[in-house]
């Protein structure tokens, strides 16, 4: 009796120092999506204003932008009309049109996906140099078919329109050059990598899930873990300790362990 005990006292203390403490971000209503890289946070929210925030504070940026990324590569975001800009001295620039999703999150590089979830990627010497529309920056086209990508310093992760998930590792910055996509178990219908390489995912039921195990000698980790969240999710993404997450109803919070 003493024995069981001790093993349900030994893992209620595992959930308690693995726990996640949220709270609410009552200072920004509505949102869609959320990115955090490099200590900065960008969001959209339902009418498309995207921000980025300041200290505490959400400061909203020109444009209107469904979807919004920001990285080593930059600030880029996506219109509703499907094009692709980066952010440059307080100006949205047109890259290319006919885009659903763009990450920066790579080494300077950016990669995402086209209408006909086509991946493509962008390397550092183009993204960096990019100031405005230039019919000489030409992206490179990747692999199968995807839906949402993302890249953080051990690879790139994607998942396709059946919520497969897949890890293409070992990606050139300047030439896109890689290994492939190899196949990773779990379903998700979006995923982001953070600065440090840690993954999160939400599935479409709108769970949130991590990848355990994640190192540079073994990118693809170990396994699964679930965050425990209240409400169902649609957007996560990680940063600097801090775990942002968007509800299906619009509801952001962010979490600390």
């Amino acid at each position: 009796m003493r024995a069981t005990a001790a093993v349900l006292l030994v893992h209620c203390l595992l959930a308690i120092s693995h726990a996640w403490d949220c709270q609410t971000v009552v200072d920004i209503y509505n949102l869609m999506q959320i990115d955090a890289g490099l200590g900065q946070v960008v969001a959209t929210n339902t009418s498309q204003i995207p921000y980025y925030m300041v200290g505490d504070k959400w400061i909203p940026l020109p444009g209107s932008l469904k979807h919004i990324t920001i990285g080593p590569a930059g600030i880029w975001g996506v219109n509703s009309g499907n094009i692709i800009f980066k952010y440059v001295a307080g100006n949205w620039h047109q890259y290319a049109t006919k885009v659903k999703q763009v990450d920066a999150g790579g080494a300077g590089f950016i990669v995402g996906a086209t209408m006909e979830y086509s991946p493509f990627c962008l390397g550092s010497s183009e993204t960096l140099g990019f100031k405005d529309t230039d019919a000489g920056h030409t992206a490179i086209r990747l692999a199968g078919s995807m839906e949402y990508l993302s890249c953080g310093p051990f690879g790139c992760w994607a998942v396709n329109n059946n919520d497969e998930i897949f890890l293409m590792s070992n990606v050139n910055k300047d030439t896109c050059q890689n290994k492939g996509w190899s196949h990773i178990d779990g379903k998700l219908s979006m995923i982001e990598v953070a600065t440090d390489g840690s993954v999160f995912g939400v599935n479409s039921d709108g769970q949130v899930y991590t990848r355990d195990g994640i190192t540079a000698s073994k990118p693809e980790g170990t396994g699964w873990s679930i965050v425990p969240m209240y409400i169902p999710m649609t957007h996560v993404t990680y940063d600097l300790g801090r775990l942002w997450v968007v509800s299906k109803s619009g509801l952001t919070m962010v979490c600390k362990r």
